[in-house]
Formats: C-alpha cells, sequence, structure tokens
C-alpha cells in the first residue's frame, strides 16, 4: 500500500524512548491513522490490542501518542504518519455503474471504482459502505477514516435513500408489511418510507428509505414478499444527492461548505485546512 515503505526498519537502530503514559503531548495513534485513512479509530485500536503495532520498536498501548520524529510500525512495515497531520479531508460523490465492484481488487477480474478515482499522493480512499455488483448510483468516497466510520457505523442510523424498479403490481398490505417490519435471516428489517413514483407497464418505481446499512438489505425487504427487483439506485446518502448531471463513472468532489455540512451532520469537528483542486469537480 502506498502509505506503507516496502523496507523494514532496521531492529539494530537504537528505540527512541517512548512518551511516558499520561504525558498529553502529541495525537492518540488511532486518531492519526483513521485521518490518513489506514483504517477507522475501532480497526486501530483491535490493531493495537493484537500487537500489530509498534513505536519506536516497543509494542503500541491504548493512549500512546504520536510525537514528531516517532518510528511507527504496522505489521513490521513502516507508515508514514507524519504525513497524514496536515492531510485536509477530501470527500468524492462517486456514481457508480452497475458491473462494478466496491472492492480494491477482485480475484475474479472485474472492474473495481477505485481504478476510476484520483490517485492521492498519500493514505487511500475509503468507501462510505457498499453496492452491490448489481446496484448503481451514489456511493461517498474519502481519505478521513474517522469520518467515514462516523457515516457508517449504526448507532449514526444514517438515512439511505433508493430508487427501485419491480416488476409486477405490489398490494397495499405488502407495502404496509415492509414498512412495519418483517423478519430477515439476520433480524428484523423495514423501509423508514415509501413512495410510489409511477411506471408504464409491468414496470413500477418506488422510492425506498433505509437507515441500515446490512448487506443488501433492499433487495432482500422486497424479495422476502416475492417482488423481483429489475433496477436499483442508491439516489441519497444522509444530507448527499446523487447530482442529475453526474454520468456514471464519473465523480464529483465537495466543496468547501458542503464539506462543513456533512461534518455537521455526522457530529464530528473540522478544522484542518481546505485544499481541494477546483480541477477535479465533476471529472472522469
Amino acid at each position: 500500500m502506498k502509505q506503507y515503505q516496502k523496507q523494514l526498519l532496521d531492529s539494530k537502530k537504537p528505540a527512541k524512548a517512548p512518551v511516558e503514559p499520561g504525558t498529553d503531548v502529541g495525537e492518540r495513534i488511532q486518531k492519526v491513522l483513521a485521518r490518513g485513512g489506514i483504517g477507522s479509530r475501532r480497526e486501530i485500536e483491535h490493531w493495537i490490542n493484537e500487537g500489530r503495532l509498534k513505536i519506536n520498536g516497543n509494542l503500541v498501548k491504548l493512549g500512546d501518542r504520536l510525537n514528531p520524529g516517532d518510528h511507527l510500525l504496522l505489521n513490521d512495515r513502516i507508515v508514514n504518519w507524519e504525513k497524514f497531520t496536515i492531510q485536509p479531508t477530501r470527500v468524492l460523490l462517486y456514481h457508480k455503474p452497475t458491473g462494478e465492484v466496491v472492492t480494491r481488487r477482485d480475484p475474479e477480474g472485474r472492474p473495481v471504482i477505485f481504478t476510476q478515482l484520483p490517485k492521492l499522493s498519500t493514505a487511500r480512499w475509503i468507501a462510505v459502505g457498499r453496492l452491490d455488483i448489481n446496484t448503481s448510483g451514489l456511493l461517498l468516497v474519502t481519505n478521513n477514516g474517522e469520518l467515514a466510520n462516523r457515516l457508517m457505523h449504526p448507532s449514526t442510523q444514517v438515512p439511505r435513500e433508493y430508487a427501485v424498479r419491480i416488476l409486477g403490481e405490489v398490494s397495499d398490505a405488502t407495502l404496509e408489511r415492509l414498512k412495519q417490519g418483517v423478519e430477515l435471516e439476520d433480524g428484523k428489517a423495514k423501509f423508514d418510507e415509501i413512495h410510489f413514483f409511477g411506471g408504464e407497464g409491468a414496470n413500477k418505481w418506488y422510492n425506498v428509505i433505509v437507515s441500515e446499512g446490512r448487506n443488501r438489505l433492499v433487495r432482500r425487504l422486497w424479495e422476502s414478499q416475492n417482488v423481483v427487483v429489475s433496477r436499483l439506485m442508491r439516489v441519497r446518502y444522509g444530507p448527499v444527492v446523487l447530482p442529475e448531471r453526474l454520468k456514471a463513472r464519473t465523480f464529483y468532489e465537495l466543496t468547501e461548505k458542503e464539506l462543513d455540512l456533512l461534518f455537521e451532520f455526522s457530529g464530528l469537528p473540522r478544522s484542518e485546512p481546505f485544499n481541494t483542486p477546483a480541477e477535479t469537480k465533476y471529472k472522469k
């Protein structure tokens, strides 16, 4: 990965004296790495407990902080963490088409969404949730792991809105069951809202809203009532709406004002500098 150097840290190099526990200097390791997109704070805390992180030759403990000159290893590879301290948050709206998968590498050789995004000099893009290969529409990606984790965490209950094309008629009783909740293999689920948007012939369009990110949840809810979904497209994630003029396989980068609104929605403070190149907006 780009954030790692390939060479291992020389084990013979004398380690720096670690910062004494409780000393209020530097930033907590999980905060720095989350900002750089290495993982969420929770993931990084698990790595610390598993002994996968070392600072100046010593195993990292929860509460340890990073200070200038510290040598940090993750799985025995150097992390250039100091670059993450000045990295501004970036968020892209990507219009995912059907046929692409939300992963970095696909063993089946299918196209992946990350090849369509601009390259980052540090850290990596993190997808905020997933869309399966047959679902198109809005996908948020960011270089801020903390923001991504907040927007995906079940406790946040971010509303996701989808346009759904189904085959055949759906009774009022079926729609009511889907709003009240039905039992799926991983627990009860429901649509928060269902709105009919018309259609011709056998095809009917609905807009539905869910507040969970369970795998294939929208499809499974309809299928639980023996309703066939022929097309599924995410049109909104929280306060972010898919722009009508954003074509498939292209992205739009949030402006400073839009980023402020997204941070406010997520309940996170935003204090880092803003540095979004204007030429990246609405670009393939």
